[in-house]
Order: C-alpha cells, then structure tokens, then sequence
C-alpha cells in the first residue's frame, strides 16, 4: 500500500531521514522501532504530509503523494496520531468524533438556512456512526465527558476512535502506548486487531514497547540514524546483532573483540 522510496529529509545541517526505502503491505500492522533520535517520527510526518522531503518519493497504492498536503492524503484514506493526543478537550467525546467527517452539510451557510432537514439528518447518521465508534472502543461511560478530561489512555482512543469515523486505508500510530497504563493499552492493542482483521484497517506504528511491538506487528522495520536498518519479526530484529548495536551501542562483535 505504502512504498517509501530513496527518501531524504534535512534539517539544516541536520540529515534526518538519510536514504531510506520501505514498504508497508496491505492488511498489515507494521511496526517502526529505532532509538530516539533514528527519524521514525520525521519519516511519518514526510509519509503524512507535514514536511516536504529534501528527495525522494512515496507512493500510495501505486500513486505518487509525494508532497501532498495533510488534508488530500485524508481524503484518500491516509490518516495518522499522535504522540501527544490532539483532541478538542471543551468538546465531549461524542462531539469529537462528530468533527471528523469533512464536507458536512451544515457547515454551508445555505444549507443550514434552507435545507434544515438535510443538515439534521445527516447530522443523525454522523451521530449514530460517532456512537457504533464509542461502543466498539468501550467508551461509553465517558461518551458525553469534555474530552480534555479524559485519562491519557483514554485520550489515545479517542484519537483512534477518530479515524473510525470516515473510511481509512492506512493509519500511522505514532507511540500510541506512551504514558498509557497496561489495561488501557491492552484495550487500544485489541482495538487496532479488531481493526485489522474486522475491517480491514493497514497500521504502521511507532512504538518502543517491544511486548506490544511482538503482540501486534509483523513485519517489524528498525531505523538508527535517519536509515532502515533491518525488517523482520519481532524476534528476529530483537536478535538482531546490527539492532543490538544501535540501541546499546555495543552488540555480540564488540563482546567478542571480533
């Protein structure tokens, strides 16, 4: 679905994402794990559109989006998290999840003047999607709750909860897991299966637990310094003596003397 292709991205004098090609299969959930500071994270921004690439180019489904702007790739069913949720916390969950969808009838002065009953009732189907979304993500109890005063985890299902809400391709979950207590992310984890194997979601996370890495991705890519090191499961990167290196530095060769 996605392929990454000789990508390059500077930062002044800064090479952070330094030649790097990937591909993410259809139907996959895909892990990215790297050290801080190997650009997983200016990778997802170039993929979604938040920063140009120095060069290179990335294709969805076959077609060139290098460059393309946040709002096109949504339209095409690219959407992608944060590592820090994004919600709107004086609206409630409900009305979080009612933003989403774009081109809504009652957002065009006319409509909302001479066509009350259009914007009404697609403003019910917005609402009864927002509420299949709630109760597949068990958020019922906090479904009419300010969103700013949910729990981390809970704020991390809600930014899930969103790209439920219009028809994705692909989502990008950057460390959906960080700050988010074991329950809640065993909750999100089956969530993002669910997802996968109900309806056909592709993932590719950014993700330093490597329990909820081996519980959910296949393959898994590592970078270090801006590059993609190696691809594999789980348990092979973890064996990996090039990863070990890269997050230790130091692995089986220094060891050895070898």
């Amino acid at each position: 679905m996605i392929k990454v292709d000789k990508l390059n991205k500077y930062f002044g004098g800064l090479h952070a994402v330094d030649n790097a090609s990937l591909t993410i299969e259809t139907g996959s959930i895909t892990g990215l794990i790297g050290p801080n500071g190997a650009g997983k994270t200016t990778l997802f921004n170039i993929i979604a559109g938040v920063h140009k690439p120095s060069s290179g180019h990335v294709y969805l489904d076959g077609d060139d989006i290098t460059g393309f702007a946040p709002h096109e790739l949504f339209e095409r069913g690219l959407l992608r998290t944060f590592q820090i949720a994004h919600e709107f916390s004086s609206l409630t969950v409900r009305e979080n999840l009612m933003m989403v969808p774009g081109n809504q009838s009652g957002e065009n002065l006319i409509n909302a003047w001479f066509r009350p009953k259009l914007v009404a009732q697609e403003e019910d189907q917005i609402r009864q999607k927002a509420n299949d979304v709630i109760d597949f993500l068990q958020l019922s109890h906090v479904a009419d709750e300010r969103a700013g005063n949910l729990s981390g985890g809970q704020k991390k299902l809600l930014e899930l909860g969103r790209t439920m809400m219009v028809d994705a391709k692909i989502v990008f979950l950057d460390e959906v897991g960080a700050g988010v207590n074991r329950t809640l992310l065993n909750t999100i984890g089956d969530a993002i299966i669910r997802l996968n194997k109900e309806r056909g979601y592709t993932f590719c996370m950014i993700e330093h637990d490597m329990d909820f890495i081996g519980r959910l991705c296949d393959p898994v890519i590592v970078m270090a310094e801006g590059s993609v090191l190696a691809t594999g499961t789980a348990e092979e990167v973890k064996a990996n003596e090039e990863v070990i290196e890269a997050y230790l530095g130091t692995g089986l060769k220094n060891k050895t003397g070898s």
